[in-house]
């Protein structure tokens, strides 16, 4: 599947956003982040906590793609790897550092899973987001996903660098065991 059109593309930011802050919010233990998109990535629903975080008031994203959030420093394969699973069936679980509307940004723990209609066709997507453990955003993800960024700004084209930062992703995946469900729950 093709990873929906995304508003930030490495020198732009969203109309209505801000630079980045450098500003991190945290999540609490017990706050979900809840969003459903339809088949293109548009949002359909935002919870209060999603509007809260981010900033933005409903009106501003309903009707837009979820990338509205998408942080400048999230590694293009991270979503294409998602975007293949859940294009799939597939659920997934993915680290994510996320966009404020003023610069801020927000690392979550995202579950991400296919709805279906009565047919069994996908339908939409759904994501639950939680406050991740900060050790392993420090030691694990920042580290690989530095990597996956700079494999995509050495290549000559964005194509080239999406291809070699699937490329790196895969072979990660693939000597931590070949199945990035687990890696991610062995964190």
């Amino acid at each position: 599947m093709r990873i929906p059109h995304f508003t930030y593309n490495g020198n732009k930011l969203m109309k209505n956003a801000s630079p980045p802050t450098g500003v991190e919010r945290f999540l609490n233990e017990k706050e979900i982040i809840v969003s459903k998109t339809d088949l293109s990535g548009k949002l359909t629903y935002t919870n209060r906590k999603f509007l809260d975080i981010s900033d933005y008031e409903e009106a501003e994203v309903l009707g837009k793609q979820h990338n509205v959030i998408r942080h400048p420093d999230m590694p293009r394969a991270v979503f294409q790897f998602m975007w293949d699973q859940i294009g799939s069936g597939n659920e997934i679980f993915a680290y994510v550092i996320n966009f404020c509307k003023n610069g801020d940004h927000y690392w979550v723990l995202a579950h991400v899973t296919p709805s279906f209609d009565s047919t069994g066709s996908i339908s939409g997507y759904h994501s639950n987001r939680r406050a991740p453990n900060k050790q392993i955003i420090q030691d694990v993800i920042t580290p690989l996903y530095q990597k996956l960024r700079n494999a995509e700004k050495a290549a000559s084209s964005p194509k080239d660098g999406l291809n070699a930062s699937m490329d790196m992703l895969t072979k990660f995946i693939t000597d931590e065991g070949g199945d990035y469900g687990r890696w991610i729950f062995s964190l």
